[in-house]
């Protein structure tokens, strides 16, 4: 009977269906089957014998890792960089959704927006590249400007272990804040307008308006994509670190991605780097899990 009004219920959405198939089949073939690829980090990874034939070494790539003198520099360098692009970060877009929602000239606003989007197409190749035409020693704009006002133009930023995180934070926000604010905006879109009459109404200020009204309406649309953030607090983003290291800043940006890009790739230890990248992903979920029930204890608000 159930198996009945279940066919009945594909049947009567069939379209909607279609349409989801592609996005079932991509997740299947691209996330799914290649998690098969996760036995190698449990085995002694031979070409010839293939990932099946390999023989099983249990937990030996983990305690591995953990007894490596550079496993608690790598953790350490990527908590405090996911940490600023999780918990730093999160204001910014938030905010720029609420300038864009307060503009009215709708042509300045569609600039605006169209320009701010921008950043989040171009590869992180092309961020970096900017980013060190800007800050080159002595050529550089940074540089020329100081140079102008009569301070030291020789400075090579991206050398100096000082101004790292303010490097990478600052093209980080450059090229995200753009593309993360839409969500935000859309969530600020579908507030229902008598609220905000209504606050007019008995004389609240604009501010009054966003703290009390905004800012509560999307306040689910935040506690779930910080959420979901959270299940790459152990990923602080290959592209970005691997492009910005320089001998200068290595002890800082030395992170587990490009630890396991370095072993795994350009040392062909597989499985040891498989081990390394599984733990990423399993500390990732339990956060994940674990952020949703109390955010559904607290406010019931929870991804699942």
């Amino acid at each position: 009977m159930l198996t009945g009004k279940l066919w009945k219920r594909i049947l009567l959405h069939r379209y909607l269906y279609l349409m989801l198939l592609p996005c079932l089949l991509f997740f299947i073939i691209f996330s799914y089957i290649p998690m098969g690829g996760l036995m190698l980090a449990f085995k002694d990874y031979k070409f010839n014998l293939g990932i099946t034939g390999s023989p099983w070494i249990g937990f030996v790539y983990f305690e591995r890792f953990f007894n490596d003198y550079q496993s608690m520099n790598l953790i350490k360098n990527t908590l405090i960089i996911s940490g600023m692009k999780l918990f730093l970060y999160l204001p910014f877009p938030i905010i720029l959704a609420l300038m864009f929602n307060e503009i009215r000239g709708k042509f300045f606003r569609n600039v605006a927006q169209s320009i701010s989007y921008l950043p989040h197409f171009l590869s992180w190749v092309v961020v970096v590249g900017l980013v060190q035409r800007v800050l080159a020693p002595d050529t550089g704009l940074l540089n020329e400007t100081i140079a102008n006002m009569g301070g030291d133009g020789s400075t090579y930023f991206l050398m100096e272990p000082d101004y790292f995180y303010q490097i990478m934070f600052g093209s980080h926000v450059w090229k995200s804040i753009g593309w993360d604010s839409i969500i935000y905006l859309a969530a600020i879109s579908g507030i229902n307008p008598d609220m905000y009459e209504a606050a007019r109404m008995d004389g609240a200020s604009k501010w009054r308006e966003i703290w009390h009204i905004t800012i509560p309406s999307i306040m689910p649309t935040i506690l779930i994509l910080f959420i979901l953030s959270l299940g790459s607090i152990l990923s602080a983003g290959f592209d970005q670190l691997y492009l910005l290291r320089t001998p200068g800043n290595m002890h800082l940006s030395d992170i587990l991605d490009t630890y396991i890009i370095r072993v795994g790739l350009q040392g062909g230890q597989y499985g040891y780097a498989t081990a390394v990248g599984l733990m990423q992903g399993l500390i990732g979920f339990i956060l994940v899990v674990l952020a949703n029930r109390l955010s559904r204890r607290i406010s019931d608000t929870s991804v699942w």
